[in-house]
């Protein structure tokens, strides 16, 4: 074809008194130019093309998964293979006059196919992605670690490829000699292997989802994962930033994962306040007249009462001494009203473990722990529920005879010394 386009031209050369060299050269030169222009002006016509018809199939196709196709541009990365086939084609037959700028254009184009093969691949694999995180069980088992790596994988023999066409080697000789730069290698890719062997320990002993909630403290990671890569995991804060943590990091250090919070009944809570050790007594017959008088513990305060005086009775207790035998405290009837101020909570889980406990004295006092799960696991509604909880003990504490311990204010130390003062200067 272009052997009677290079005539054509000559003739058309030689009438204008141009022959010998020049007219040779510039006959090719024009016959290439004219190669590289049709070349092109066939990839932008078949773009043309794909967008009239494959594209508005796919926009008028209910199925939102191949429009995963034009976002990953596969057709477009597809025809840029077809310029390149076509010069190197027909380069020998544009140039016949310079075989070794055309064998030089032919090793070019091999190159540029390669690299273009490898963006192909790299497309549709992304598209492969794309299309699996559709699916609900890519939160469980992401394959975006495996993706990378076949992308890795990839990248490496069309440089290899490359190397090849360039050296004009077998491939097989090239991989003989890598075996030597194999340290250099392991050095090099060391990130991404332990990467890759993080992210399949991850997914495979189903550590790590996207959408949890993990806490790390050594990276300052607190809040939901976005991202499972090769190299890295991605976490979004719940102040809005981002956190990157190498993914290996996540097998070698401990972090903390609230997915069993999240699909359990409930979250929980445990918190306590300290309970001072002055304000605590035995329940004079006063006092539990008074303590009746609270819905939550009048059946608790009677049916216990029947129970310690027939346990007095029985062992001949001398009851005219408040320290012989058993007698109810105020703190005791207190924990029972906040046991029964849960059970009726419509915000706390009955089905999960709640209860109001002591723990170990301390040098502020008594701490009381309130432990139970609320019904509703959303951060906020949880924190108002927890909220609610302690506004009310702290409100109905002083009503069983009790105080909490707090540390004396500054202000505090100034009115007991202002009062030392007064008394002082009455004296």
């Amino acid at each position: 074809m272009f052997e009677k386009y290079i005539f054509f031209l000559k003739n058309l050369l030689s009438k204008i008194g141009v022959t010998g060299g020049v007219s040779n050269f510039i006959s090719e030169t024009i016959s290439f130019a004219t190669l590289i222009f049709a070349s092109i002006l066939i990839y932008y016509l078949l773009t043309f093309i794909i967008r009239k018809t494959v594209y508005v199939l796919i926009s008028r196709s209910e199925s939102q998964r191949d429009d995963i196709l034009i976002k990953n541009k596969v057709f477009k990365k597809l025809c840029m293979i077809i310029p390149a086939y076509i010069i190197r084609t027909f380069a020998a037959t544009a140039l016949p006059s310079y075989p070794m700028l055309s064998s030089i254009i032919v090793m070019v184009t091999k190159v540029y196919e390669v690299f273009v093969y490898s963006r192909v691949l790299d497309a549709i694999l992304s598209t492969l992605n794309d299309i699996y995180d559709t699916y609900e069980i890519s939160k469980s088992k992401p394959i975006k670690g495996f993706i990378q790596v076949l992308k890795i994988i990839i990248y490496i023999v069309c440089f290899l490829l490359i190397i090849a066409i360039l050296t004009q080697k077998q491939l097989s000789n090239i991989f003989i000699g890598l075996g030597t730069l194999s340290a250099v290698l392991m050095l090099v890719f060391k990130d991404p292997i332990l990467g890759f062997v993080g992210g399949l320990q991850l997914t495979v002993n189903d550590m790590l989802r996207i959408g949890d909630w993990i806490v790390m403290e050594k990276s300052k990671a607190d809040g939901e994962v976005l991202e499972i890569g090769l190299t890295t995991v991605k976490v979004q804060n719940w102040d809005k930033t981002i956190t990157t943590i190498p993914t290996y990091s996540l097998i070698s250090d401990s972090f903390t994962n609230w997915r069993g919070m999240q699909n359990s009944g409930g979250r929980r809570i445990a918190r306590s306040f300290v309970i001072d050790i002055d304000t605590i007594k035995f329940c004079t017959p006063e006092m539990l007249e008074r303590y009746k008088k609270f819905q939550l513990v009048k059946q608790y305060i009677i049916d216990k009462e029947k129970e310690i005086e027939e346990y007095n009775k029985l062992n001949s207790i001398d009851d005219s001494n408040l320290v012989n035998g058993r007698r109810q405290t105020n703190i005791g009837i207190f924990r029972a009203y906040l046991n029964e101020y849960l059970a009726q909570s419509p915000y706390i889980n009955k089905d999960m473990t709640f209860m109001v406990r002591q723990l170990s004295p301390t040098e502020y006092g008594i701490p009381l722990q309130i432990y139970a799960f609320s019904a509703n696991k959303e951060w906020v509604k949880y924190e108002n529920i927890q909220s609610d909880i302690f506004d009310h003990v702290f409100a109905v504490v002083t009503m069983f005879d009790l105080k909490i311990y707090q540390k004396p204010s500054s202000n505090t130390l100034e009115k007991v010394n202002s009062n030392i003062d007064i008394e002082v200067m009455e004296d």
